[in-house]
């Protein structure tokens, strides 16, 4: 394969994973309730801190992979307790949420601390969503073992183009919000608050009902 050729192929496997993880950032779940919490707390740094946590944990689960993982990821057994124990870690960050929200004000100073505590919340609320480890047990897999084929370049540079994807993505939903966030009253922010914690809540039960519906099955 000629140097030139190479490129293109490498390219054209980072433009594809890009696209694929982008267009799965950009649907609603918990992540992006966080994010948007996040943005309104501590500011546009709170989308590289969380995807900073996300991309550690990928980063294990794609040596996993390799180490064969992936039957693991797909069991029933596994879905089920990774979605029941998703389903309680989201019920206890929404109640969180919801405890805070009526003595929140956008007047107090920003949270100059806290973010290892978003980073935290980015491992938590990947490991604990079925739909995220099976994803990489299927969509991710699939791409690792494609770009396997071009080497260790080609999978590096498959995960990089994921990574630009998820950092892109989460660092611009924070940036949107922080500069959003000057012109809300304390009240339009208690209320966002809530709303993302009522829509932690939904999503646990989303996690919850699949999980047993799984365990009945």
């Amino acid at each position: 394969m000629t140097p030139d050729n190479q490129f293109a192929q490498l390219s054209l496997l980072f433009a594809t994973s890009f696209t694929v993880t982008l267009s799965g950032a950009m649907m609603p779940g918990p992540l992006f309730t966080a994010a948007i919490n996040g943005g309104m707390r501590r500011g546009a740094s709170a989308g590289p801190l969380l995807m900073l946590g996300h991309a550690a944990l990928e980063s294990v689960l794609l040596v996993g992979l390799f180490l064969g993982l992936a039957p693991l990821l797909t069991s029933k057994e596994a879905f089920v307790a990774i979605a029941l124990s998703g389903s309680l870690i989201l019920i206890w960050m929404s109640l969180s949420m919801l405890r805070s929200a009526p003595t929140l004000s956008l007047a107090l100073e920003p949270e100059r601390r806290g973010g290892d505590r978003l980073v935290l919340s980015g491992v938590l609320l990947s490991i604990f969503n079925p739909y995220w480890s099976i994803w990489w047990a299927t969509i991710g897999l699939g791409y690792v073992l494609q770009s396997r084929e071009r080497g260790w370049l080609g999978v590096i540079v498959f995960f990089a183009g994921h990574l630009a994807a998820d950092f892109g993505w989460y660092s611009a939903v924070t940036l949107a919000v922080a500069r959003g966030k000057r012109l809300l009253s304390d009240t339009v922010y208690r209320r966002v608050v809530s709303v993302c914690a009522l829509a932690l809540a939904v999503f646990a039960s989303v996690f919850g009902w699949t999980g047993i519906e799984r365990l009945m099955s």
